[in-house]
């Protein structure tokens, strides 16, 4: 099956991939997503404190935060085989993108008091920011920070201990952590495609004590440009694993399912449609790993346009593969029961997550045409 083929000269990556498989015998993945439906889309704890165990949620934070310190190799394979085992916990928001906003901030006891919570499972850190016209607003009030304004599209927003909030002030953004539970959130929620919950998170007049503190910049996409650009790889990869799980589902299934006395995978018009399939996992696959490889280069622009088109690459092919998938499993595979529907679900919530295809291709445009505009040629 399509995989990411990355150097691996300590095993680290192989290891990552068995202990994920490991996990997923404890923790069946599409037990545990039907499971989330009955508890209205909220996590389940006893899976995130068992990931936080595995150092999973911690992957990305720096070892003086008590974090494993490793990489985006390793994040991104860890992701693959999330996807392949459909362990749909939000490792993207409140893992990948959460450790990567703590990772930029200032030094400090907030800063360590979240990491170490994160990297034990105590503390689910979950990012709320905009990027709309209107921003979270701070101003400074009597000693401390009254935010107002909301936030729409957040993960796991009613398993939240704290918030990661992006906030426009007077001097340019802050990013501060925010109670949950604070008097003045409010968190009102819908079913997401998949199960899980998606939350609009609101703050009125939100008094937040100034040693919340975590960074300050002028933009802020100073403060999430790396943020995004790290889960857009995670999601991506994840995306990948899911693709690849389905095709293999859908492998099985033809070998399986027998029609006028034949599998129906003997078949050409299926073999053909098998082969389309693998074609898109592999083309997916490689596009993570050129992503992850430009990542590790000095070039900002190239990591910047590998990323999107990773994604836009990844997103697309999880979703047709997945589509496909369950059109070759028949009436069944609409079915709750079958397992290939909720692959398909899984798509379209990462696909939604940091910007659809369509989208990721026309920012690599405009980007890629910005870049060419700014070359000199003589």
């Amino acid at each position: 099956m399509p995989k990411l083929m990355l150097d691996d000269p300590d095993g680290t990556l192989v290891m990552l991939r068995d202990s994920v498989n490991g996990f997923a015998a404890r923790f069946p993945g599409p037990k545990a997503l039907r499971d989330r439906r009955g508890r209205g889309g909220a996590m389940d704890p006893q899976i995130w404190s068992a990931m936080a165990e595995a150092g999973w949620i911690g992957l990305l934070l720096p070892e003086d935060c008590g974090g494993a310190g490793l990489g985006l190799r390793e994040q991104a394979v860890l992701s693959e085989a999330l996807g392949r085992a459909l362990i749909a916990e939000p490792t993207g928001t409140a893992s990948v993108f959460a450790a990567t906003l703590l990772g930029g901030a200032s030094s400090g006891a907030e800063r360590s008091r979240l990491a170490a919570g994160m990297a034990s499972g105590e503390i689910v850190a979950v990012p709320a920011w905009t990027s709309g016209a209107k921003p979270i607003v701070a101003r400074a009030v009597n000693g401390s920070i009254a935010l107002s304004g909301e936030t729409r599209f957040v993960e796991a927003a009613r398993s939240a201990t704290d918030f990661l909030v992006v906030a426009q002030d007077a001097d340019g953004v802050t990013l501060l952590s925010v109670a949950a539970d604070a008097a003045a959130v409010a968190i009102s929620e819908r079913a997401g495609v998949d199960g899980a919950a998606i939350a609009t998170v609101s703050f009125s007049n939100c008094a937040v004590p100034t040693e919340r503190v975590l960074s300050r910049a002028n933009r802020s996409e100073d403060l999430l440009r790396k943020a995004i650009l790290h889960t857009r790889l995670a999601l991506a990869a994840e995306l990948t694993g899911v693709a690849s799980k389905a095709l293999e589902l859908a492998i099985a299934y033809t070998s399986d399912r027998v029609q006028f006395g034949k599998p129906i995978g003997s078949f050409q018009a299926i073999q053909h449609r098998l082969v389309d399939m693998w074609i898109e996992g592999e083309f997916a696959a490689a596009a993570v790993v050129n992503a992850v490889d430009a990542l590790q280069s000095d070039d900002e622009d190239a990591a910047q346009l590998a990323v999107l088109a990773a994604k836009a690459r990844a997103g697309e092919a999880a979703f047709s593969i997945c589509r496909r998938a369950v059109h070759l499993h028949g009436a069944m595979g609409y079915t709750d029961e079958c397992d290939i529907g909720l692959y398909l679900k899984r798509a379209i919530n990462l696909n939604a997550t940091l910007g659809q295809p369509e989208q990721l291709r026309l920012e690599f445009v405009e980007r890629e045409s910005g870049l060419s505009r700014g070359r000199t040629y003589g």
